[in-house]
């Protein structure tokens, strides 16, 4: 007798193969049988007809690490299909802690550099841990999905050196300390190591966050540390993740793969036609890598990232060059400068250069959409675009943006449009979505939750493949989403419909998949606030065989696992080892 069938629905496997007519027969947390199977035989049957089954999306870069205290289902990422997230990466991690002021110091750091609401880590995180493994204890039971947690450089370097943590290099003994702490956290099931060398990467005292000032020797010798423990993987950011990988960045991936004897991946390759050789040299890092003997695997996203900024206070608009100077002032004199035509002209020229990088994407003025306004200047112009203002004001599109900024004493809400949503680079996405050093993933989920909604995604390019520009077929966006990272991180029995795997399940309306407008919603602790999109389209989620979400809302189950190395995970060998 199964617990569950799931009837009649076209079957997309996660292999890439296409769909099939099907059943889905599920006992005891397990795909028990997959066909045409005989009526009475569950103690549950759901109708599938004219609907997909396929597996649970995993997500392979979140932030899910503080959330999960106050949100175990790891919301919106449930709704959207989701059953199996990695988190720690960045090199951020709340675990290990070596005393009370680590945890001061890692949630002001979460504050700066992954945007957490400080109201929500204060209301909704004890810290009542100190080893990684009692931090994964505290998560055993009592998640929605499954979670994967990789071990933070940043922590690790704090609970040993604590404040010199942000000035100086190890010496021999902090550096085998932060060893032993790493091999410890993987031993309880931590998944790898991550680690940031990346200029955006700034602590709560604006300085650069602990990993930053670590020699290479340092990073090297901490990512051979997973080569001792099965089913480990490497991640990092860097300039270069950015802004184009430099020789002696190329040379660091390496090492650090053919140390661990692992696999790395980075975040986030962007796709931007007008900017044709920074593709190349991100796509070409990792290409290079694999002829040194090791891998490195780019993730990017197979959307655009909705996202809001604002002018009073940190956003991406912040790095781009010289900006900060400005942007960092307190309020009346921010308004002040920035209602200067020497610094607005200077602002635009340094938003222009070369040196701008990945954040020109930002730059395309005119494209920006004003959201809330919050002056009687600005009647009338929210849902507008500001090119369209631009033009009836005469004046450049710029200009028209802090004109309407300074009058709302800087509290505008501002939804910019990409300059990479161009037809040149979608082809260009397309072309390196199957490329063998390249995974679908990004989100952030969990990260930045008033500025970005990465967390859709599923469901959002499920949406395009079936209904929008059809850039790939069904059967492909699912394995891209589902066999491909669960092979990347050697999850035992997960990203397929086999007899035998989990059953971690999705059944969904490819009528209507997809991803409602995002909004702000003030759920988190304190009432603080977050960017997400509901899903459409999902019916039901199971996580190891239990129904976690049902008709677009969450159960209210709990039957995530923590996703250990060795135990949940085997080892994937890098090419040399294969």
């Amino acid at each position: 007798m199964f617990d569950v069938v799931i009837r009649g629905g076209t079957v997309v496997d996660g292999t890439g193969g296409p769909g099939v007519p099907a059943d889905v027969a599920v006992a005891e947390g397990l795909i028990a049988a997959v066909g045409d199977l005989a009526e009475g035989q569950a103690t549950q049957v759901i109708d599938a007809d004219g609907l997909v089954v396929c597996p649970g999306f995993v997500d392979p870069h979140t932030h899910y690490d503080a959330q999960l205290f106050w949100d175990p289902v790891a919301s919106p990422s449930n709704l959207h299909g989701v059953t199996s997230v990695v988190m720690g990466n960045c090199g951020f991690t709340l675990a290990p802690l070596g005393d009370a002021s680590d945890a001061a110091y890692l949630g002001a750091m979460m504050v700066q550099v992954e945007g957490m609401s400080p109201a929500a880590l204060e209301l909704g995180v004890d810290w009542q841990w100190r080893s990684f493994a009692d931090y994964l204890g505290r998560l055993d039971g009592n998640v929605g999905v499954n979670v994967a947690a990789m071990v933070g450089h940043c922590a690790l370097r704090r609970a040993v050196m604590k404040d010199d943590a942000v000035t100086r290099e190890a010496t021999d003994d902090e550096l085998a300390e932060m060893q032993r702490l790493l091999g410890e956290a993987l031993a309880a099931g931590g998944l790898g190591f991550s680690t940031t060398r990346s200029f955006t990467h700034t602590d709560g005292d604006g300085v650069p966050v602990p990993s930053r000032v670590a020699s290479d020797d340092e990073v090297v010798a901490l990512a051979g540390v997973c080569s001792e423990h099965p089913g480990t993987t490497l991640e990092w950011v860097s300039d270069g993740c950015l802004n184009g990988f430099s020789d002696e960045e190329v040379d660091l991936m390496a090492a650090m793969s053919l140390a661990a004897r692992r696999s790395l991946n980075w975040n986030v390759l962007t796709v931007d036609s007008a900017r044709p050789d920074a593709y190349r040299n991100q796509v070409s890092a990792c290409e290079r890598v694999a002829e040194l003997g090791g891998r490195a695997v780019a993730l990017t996203m197979p959307i655009l990232v909705g996202m809001t900024m604002h002018f009073h206070s940190f956003c991406a608009l912040y790095k781009l060059p010289d900006w900060e100077e400005v942007m960092a002032l307190p309020g009346d004199e921010k308004k002040a400068r920035l209602a200067d035509p020497e610094v607005r002209r200077f602002l635009e020229g340094r938003a222009a250069s070369p040196e701008a990088g990945v954040f020109s994407r930002l730059t395309g003025w005119g494209r920006y959409r004003i959201g809330e306004t919050f002056s009687e200047e600005n009647a009338g112009l929210e849902g507008r675009l500001v090119g369209d203002v631009a033009r009836e004001r005469g004046q450049r599109d710029f200009y028209t943006l802090l004109d309407i900024v300074v009058a709302d004493d800087l509290r505008t809400v501002l939804w910019p449009g990409p300059t990479d949503d161009d037809p040149a680079s979608w082809l260009m996405r397309q072309a390196v979505w199957d490329h063998e050093q390249v995974m679908i993933g990004g989100s952030d989920a969990g990260a930045h939750l008033d500025r970005m909604a990465g967390a859709s995604y599923p469901t959002e390019w499920l949406a395009d493949c079936l209904r929008g520009q059809g850039l790939a077929s069904l059967e492909q966006a699912v394995a891209h989403m589902t066999d491909v990272p669960a092979r990347y991180f050697g999850l035992v029995g997960r990203g397929r419909i086999a007899e035998g795997f989990h059953a971690d399940l999705v059944v969904f309306d490819p009528n209507t998949i997809g991803a409602d407008g995002l909004r702000l919603h003030n759920d988190l602790p304190g009432e603080s606030p977050r960017l997400y999109a509901r899903a459409e389209g999902i019916h039901k989620v199971f996580v190891n065989g239990v129904l976690a979400v049902n008709d677009g809302k969450a159960t209210g189950a709990l039957p995530g696992v923590v996703l250990r190395s060795g135990s949940h995970t085997e080892t994937v060998p890098i090419p040399a080892d294969a």
